[in-house]
């Protein structure tokens, strides 16, 4: 359990920050910016999530998403060092859960003619936000897991990879299950 008597502690003034583990490192710090960007990608669902509350199963899937993204940041925070895995860990099974949720929702959608443009409802609107963040994250800590001296979990990486096909997914289930997809035309402003 975590208990949080005080919010400021003064320790990041001199601009570090303590992962999980202890050990202090940049607020710049690219393990510090990824879980820092799961973090945010984590509030724009949040918001996303306000939109979306006329579709319960999308924002039940959506509280799972969010209480994961948690533990990723939790696993992100604490390196794992010679093959101890001393702290909480994103797993396969979450992975699992978030293919069934895609394929759940893309079942009931009109397969694409086009791409899409970020839009349509409000809901809509803000989960491809969210999937911009995610795909961000998930940038970030693909080039964390190349340094030689930088661990990430397999399952972190697939996680995120999944979230933003997700996100894409809940946007057109969002809009109407894709009826309301705003969609490219290509050339069409020349």
């Amino acid at each position: 359990m975590v208990i949080l008597n005080r919010i400021y502690t003064r320790t990041g003034d001199d601009g570090t920050t303590a992962l999980g583990s202890g050990e202090r490192r940049p607020k710049y710090d690219l393990r510090i910016a990824a879980y820092g960007t799961v973090d945010e990608t984590n509030a724009a669902i949040g918001v996303a999530r306000l939109h979306v509350r006329e579709l319960p199963e999308l924002d039940a899937m959506m509280g799972l998403i969010q209480n994961d993204l948690f533990d990723l940041g939790a696993d992100l925070a604490v390196p794992e060092r010679d093959g101890k895995a001393e702290r909480l860990r994103v797993v396969s099974s979450q992975v699992e859960r978030l293919e069934r949720d895609i394929d759940a929702l893309n079942a009931r959608l009109a397969p694409l003619t086009s791409f899409v443009l970020p839009g349509g409802t409000p809901g809509a609107a803000h989960l491809h936000v969210a999937r911009t963040i995610c795909r961000r994250a998930e940038r970030m800590i693909v080039e964390l897991a190349a340094r030689a001296d930088e661990p990430v979990s397999e399952a972190a990486i697939r996680y995120m990879n999944r979230l933003s096909d997700f996100l894409f997914v809940a946007g057109r289930a969002a809009n109407h299950n894709g009826a309301g997809d705003v969609l490219w035309v290509p050339g069409q402003n020349r």
